[in-house]
C-alpha cells in the first residue's frame, strides 16, 4: 500500500475501503473481507447508519489498531458546536474507538463553521488526529482556508470519476495545501463507466486491467486518496491489485479527454438541490 502525507504530518493510506450504502447487516462481514485482503483506510459516516457495525469489524479483524485508518463524518442535522460534539461522543461510542483518524464536516451546508469548530477543539486534544471537509467546492474551500487559520482542512473528500475529473478543484486544493480525496471513482456505473471504450483499451495495453483498475490507478497517478466499494471479496482484492503497473503520459491524456465537468450525482450550487438535503438532515 503507498501513503500520502497530510498537512499535518499524518500518513492515510492512498486507496480505501468505502462502505457508503452498504447495509448495517452487511457492512461488518464487508469490512472485515475488505481488512482481510488488505485496505488498512475504511471509510464511513454519520449519515451511512453503520459505524456501529464498522466498530464491530474493527474489533474483530485481528488488525492492531494503529495499522488502520478510521474515517467518519459529521451530517448536517449534527451541525453547529454544541450538536456536533454531541454527535461525535455517539461515534466514538458506535466505532468503539479511543481515537479516529479523519473526521470530515459530511456537506457545505448549515452551521458548518461551529461543526468545524468542535473538530478543531476533539483535534487538538488529540481524539482525532485529522479533520477535513467532503463536498466543497473551491469557493468554499477557499473560504475555509482564508478564514479559519486555526487549523487548516487536511482533505476535502468529493466526487472524482472519468467523467467528472475535478482537475481545477484539485489544484485549487493544492494551492491551499489540502489533500483531495475520491468518492464515487467508479460513478456508480453511470454513462457506461464499466464498458467505456477507451478504459477498456487503457486496460488492456495495460496487462488486461479492468476498467475499474485503471480509473483507480488513474487517481493514483494524480496523488489523489480514493476510495472503493465492493460488498464480493474477489472484487475488493481486484479493485486493491493497481501497484503492479503504472500508467503511461498517453493513457493519462486519453483519460483527461473523457472528463466532461459535470456531475454524475447532483449539484451542491443548485437551490433545489440544497432543499432536498435539508428534507434529508
Amino acid at each position: 500500500m503507498q501513503y500520502l502525507t497530510l498537512n499535518n504530518g499524518i500518513k492515510m493510506p492512498i486507496l480505501g475501503f468505502g462502505t457508503y450504502l452498504i447495509p448495517p447487516e452487511e457492512t461488518k462481514q464487508a469490512v472485515l473481507d475488505a481488512i482481510d485482503v488488505g485496505y488498512r483506510l475504511i471509510d464511513t459516516a454519520q449519515y451511512y447508519k453503520n459505524e456501529k457495525e464498522v466498530g464491530e469489524a474493527i474489533k474483530e479483524c485481528g488488525i492492531g489498531r494503529e495499522e488502520l485508518f478510521i474515517t467518519t463524518k459529521v451530517w448536517i442535522s449534527n451541525f453547529g458546536y454544541e450538536e456536533c460534539l454531541d454527535s461525535m461522543k455517539e461515534s466514538f461510542e458506535k466505532l468503539g474507538l479511543d481515537y479516529i483518524d479523519l473526521v470530515l464536516i459530511h456537506q457545505p451546508f448549515s452551521d458548518y463553521y461551529g461543526a468545524y469548530r468542535a473538530l478543531e477543539d476533539l483535534y487538538e486534544s488529540g481524539l482525532i488526529k485529522a479533520i477535513g471537509v467532503s463536498n466543497f467546492y473551491p469557493d468554499r474551500l477557499t473560504d475555509m482556508c482564508l478564514f479559519n487559520r486555526k487549523v487548516i482542512p487536511q482533505i476535502n473528500q468529493v466526487e472524482t470519476n472519468p467523467f467528472n475529473a475535478q482537475y481545477a478543484a484539485q489544484a485549487n486544493m493544492e494551492k491551499n495545501g489540502v489533500q483531495m480525496q475520491a468518492w464515487a471513482p467508479f460513478g456508480q456505473g453511470k454513462n457506461g463507466m464499466f464498458e467505456n471504450e477507451t478504459l477498456i483499451k487503457i486496460g488492456e495495453k495495460n496487462g488486461g486491467k479492468t476498467p475499474a483498475q485503471v480509473i483507480l490507478r488513474w487517481l493514483v497517478e494524480r496523488s489523489v486518496i480514493v476510495l472503493a466499494k465492493s460488498t464480493h471479496k474477489e472484487r475488493m482484492a481486484e479493485n486493491l491489485n493497481i501497484f503492479d503497473f503504472a500508467l503511461d503520459e498517453e493513457d493519462m491524456m486519453e483519460i483527461m479527454e473523457l472528463d466532461n465537468g459535470e456531475t454524475l450525482f447532483f449539484n451542491h450550487q443548485n437551490p433545489e438541490v440544497v432543499e432536498r438535503f435539508d428534507d434529508i438532515s
